[in-house]
């Protein structure tokens, strides 16, 4: 009732094969199929080498963590000699 026969479908595909013609499908079937293919292999290898990401992630970051108190510390250390600097000026 609502669904699509099969030959709705084959009417559809014959239109298809006309306006695009059986090279230029072949091509795109075969474009798509490597796409996936690709899409794949680059899911499978993100999957089996999860260790080298965070090990990527702790190399990125270079800095010491600090607790809330020292980061507000320091900025008001850093506040204080640059007003500093701005009295001797």
């Amino acid at each position: 009732m609502g669904g699509i026969s099969i030959w709705q479908l084959l009417i559809i595909v014959a239109i298809v094969v006309l306006l695009f013609g059986t090279k230029k499908l072949r091509t795109l079937g075969s474009d798509l199929g490597a796409s996936v293919k690709g899409f794949k292999k680059a899911m499978s290898d993100e999957e089996s080498t999860p260790n080298k990401e965070e090990a990527q992630k702790e190399k990125d970051a270079d800095f010491v963590v600090k607790s809330i108190e020292e980061q507000q510390e320091n900025t008001v250390k850093t506040e204080e000699q640059k007003s500093q600097n701005k009295e001797q000026v």
